[in-house]
């Protein structure tokens, strides 16, 4: 439901009310970005640990919005009321913040992907940096203030080679305006912090993938041009190594996520002044294991019994990187994170869930 005048009746505010409701000791979560890949996943976790969960999302066409909508749907049978509306509307954030105590919030909402970024600089602005100081004054002002992990991204580490990456490592050589973005992101959090006593723990997924995934990433867009028959580039650096990710299943990245909200102290502000120090973290959330691009592809083409036309390119300079490799003792120390789930099995977990859909899809097409 679209957030205006026209539905800000006293049924919305119940309907929002209902969704935040939690359990007896339990978290009152608000979740942004709820209709994306990871959004959709966390949110309905926490709901069925208990949890109440109020999403928001912008529903952009970045890709695909059915499958957005598909996703709320899902959320919606399972009680979590998904707002259409914007993190830079400040009047609707502070609508809900009047409406719920969130004890918690779980920021999701971006503009993500490295390339699209050379075609849409300004939505990176807009909602990566804009949305993300919109959403820390609504937090700062809130009372009680909430505590917030949010989604920043292993993209921060750029240019960096030291292997595997951690959270001390510099992060000061981006390679795309979309880590830009996220670093930037990372240092508006630490003066929200400072200044205000905001709770802030920063998130630095890698590479994620799975089920209910994003078309633009590379597990979903090799899987339906293999089916297809088109052909899919694959990209190598200049020593014709193929490029790496430390691809991490969509479960694992969920149980960090839960894992940071339920490690986060309190924020320690009221009437947007800060009384004492406040928690500041950032966590690497991957799997520890980085695989050619190549085995995903071969991966692949055995899951679906067919054989990909691949071509093999230079890697480009639109802001992709060669290799990335997660650290992620720091997250197992404070949370016990560890990830359980090897491409082989994540894929094939991802493969089901697409032949399933898109068959659904079609038959409703016919």
């Amino acid at each position: 439901m679209k957030w205006g005048s026209s539905n800000n009746t006293p049924q919305w505010e119940n309907r929002v009310r209902l969704s935040a409701r939690s359990r007896s000791g339990h978290l009152s979560v608000l979740v942004t970005g709820a209709a994306g890949f990871v959004g959709s996943h966390v949110s309905a976790a926490l709901k069925r640990r208990g949890d109440g969960v109020v999403g928001l999302d912008n529903f952009n066409s970045y890709y695909d919005p059915s499958l957005k909508r598909a996703r709320q749907k899902l959320l919606e049978q399972k009680g979590v009321f998904v707002i259409e509306g914007d993190i830079n509307d400040e009047k609707l954030l502070k609508k809900l913040f009047d409406i719920v105590e969130f004890t918690h919030v779980m920021h999701l909402a971006a503009q993500a992907g490295v390339r699209y970024a050379m075609k849409n600089p300004g939505s990176y602005i807009h909602s990566n940096i804009a949305g993300l100081v919109t959403l820390f004054e609504a937090c700062k002002s809130a009372n009680p203030q909430p505590s917030i992990a949010w989604a920043s991204s292993s993209s921060v580490y750029g240019l960096n080679s030291k292997v595997p990456f951690s959270e001390k490592d510099q992060t000061d050589q981006p390679a795309s305006l979309y880590a830009a973005t996220k670093k930037a992101g990372e240092e508006i959090a630490h003066t929200y912090n400072h200044i205000y006593g905001l709770s802030i723990t920063g998130l630095r997924f890698f590479t994620v993938y799975g089920p209910w995934g994003r078309p633009d990433m590379a597990d979903f867009f090799f899987t339906k041009n293999i089916l297809k028959g088109s052909p899919i580039s694959v990209f190598q650096g200049s020593n014709n190594k193929s490029v790496a990710r430390d691809f991490t299943y969509i479960d694992d990245i969920v149980k960090g996520c839960l894992g940071a909200l339920d490690t986060a102290e309190k924020s320690t502000g009221s009437g947007g002044k800060k009384k004492k120090n406040a928690q500041l973290r950032v966590f690497n959330l991957g799997n520890t294991s980085p695989v050619p691009v190549t085995k995903l592809v071969s991966i692949l083409e055995k899951l679906l019994k067919v054989k990909a036309k691949r071509n093999v390119l230079p890697l480009p300079r639109n802001g992709d990187v060669m290799f990335t490799h997660a650290n992620i003792s720091y997250a197992q120390k404070e949370f016990g994170y560890k990830p359980t789930t090897d491409l082989q099995m994540g894929l094939q977990k991802f493969v089901n869930w697409y032949l399933d859909y898109y068959s659904i899809i079609e038959k409703k097409n016919y």
